[in-house]
């Protein structure tokens, strides 16, 4: 059970580091800063073939998954008012 919240970590995380990326990067282009946040989530959370006891067998499809979370946030944000303040 430990790997859930490991991943419940690595979802709470990405908002913070979505801003983060965004004050520090905003003049890079989305893929840049895309991928700033998810190495910025990775290392926060020790993200590096385990989590916690448990391996990650297949690192492409969790950084494909922690992929999709960056996106959806990045898109819930800038569907309200803080894409405005930018």
């Amino acid at each position: 059970m430990e790997i859930f919240g490991k991943i419940l970590k690595c979802i709470q995380f990405v908002p913070a580091a979505v801003h983060a990326v965004e004050v520090l990067f905003g003049h890079k282009s989305g893929e840049d800063k895309k991928a700033a946040a998810l190495t910025l989530v990775s290392e926060a959370v020790g993200v590096s073939g385990t989590l916690g006891s448990e391996e990650i067998a297949d690192q492409d499809k969790f950084k494909s998954g922690l992929s999709m979370i960056v996106d959806g946030v990045v898109g819930c944000l800038n569907a309200t008012v803080w894409a405005k303040k930018q």
